[in-house]
């Protein structure tokens, strides 16, 4: 997969790395941090440095309870970002919207990825905006409240399995008939988005189900929730968790890992590149 000018072979067992660049004043983690353009290209520098593989721009905070902004407001915060760092840097940037008007202005300033939470669902017209552009998407699982499940003669983890599974199969089919290509589908299990904190930790336990799509994983666990309930632990302390699951993670089939610390993610996971590559000789 070419996302931008740079090729993603997601088969020769090597992880890459999205930086998360917020540019919001309400992000959970680092908002307030990077929202002017002078401090998202001095991170987005260091970014580079520590060995980013893509950047991810999002205007628009999707904390729990977060407020929706307006989409000129978000426009507003995006744009003049990424036309920046595609002028400095050779690096693929992606749009995190769920928003048609967004993604089309995000994809005209030169963005080269889409990152959609609500997996091609919320805005009609998204997924003919990225056909359109002839642009990658990342699909996300994502629904309106956390699912009840009836589990009748199989177990509520079968149960909630099979749901995710079927639901991000609604997304790729939009993404499909709407002429974006099977091979430009990244898929995201959408980690700590309406789900109870036992849904979270199986959907990392058995990310690798979602290999039978034949479509790179992406996994976004950076300094979430699941880290702080589990271990009791503020947003700011989670960083050692994150970069562990991250590696288990990529032992269990995902590609693309989606973080807040760069360098920390790079090392581990290269090292992780390492000690799996052994085991095809």
């Amino acid at each position: 997969m070419y996302i931008g000018n740079k090729s993603f072979d997601f088969k020769n067992g090597r992880s890459y790395v999205m930086g998360i660049l917020n540019v919001t004043p309400d992000s959970f983690s680092d908002g307030n941090c990077f929202n002017t353009i002078e401090k998202s290209i001095d991170h987005a520098a260091k970014m580079v440095k520590d060995g980013v593989d893509i950047i991810d721009v999002g205007g628009e905070s999707t904390r729990p309870g977060y407020t929706q902004i307006s989409v000129e407001e978000e426009i507003e915060r995006v744009v003049p970002v990424i036309e920046e760092l595609k002028k400095r840097f050779d690096v693929p940037i992606s749009i995190d919207t769920y928003k048609g008007k967004v993604a089309n202005e995000a994809f005209s300033a030169g963005a080269d990825l889409l990152n959609d939470i609500w997996g091609l669902k919320y805005d009609k017209d998204i997924a003919a905006i990225v056909a359109k552009y002839k642009k990658p998407v990342c699909i996300m699982h994502n629904r309106k409240e956390i699912p009840k499940l009836e589990v009748g003669n199989t177990s509520s983890l079968e149960a909630y399995l099979t749901l995710v599974e079927e639901e991000l199969t609604e997304s790729i089919d939009l993404a499909i008939q709407a002429g974006i290509e099977r091979d430009q589908i990244i898929l995201d299990p959408g980690i700590g988005f309406s789900k109870t904190l036992e849904m979270n930790l199986d959907g990392v336990a058995y990310v690798s189900r979602l290999q039978k799509f034949n479509m790179p994983i992406l996994l976004g666990i950076s300094r979430k929730s699941l880290i702080g309930k589990t271990l009791d632990l503020d947003v700011n302390e989670r960083e050692e968790a994150t970069i562990s699951l991250n590696v288990i993670g990529r032992m269990y089939g995902c590609h693309i890992f989606r973080v807040h610390n760069v360098l920390g993610n790079v090392r581990a996971l290269r090292m992780a590149d390492a000690i799996l590559s052994r085991q095809s000789i």
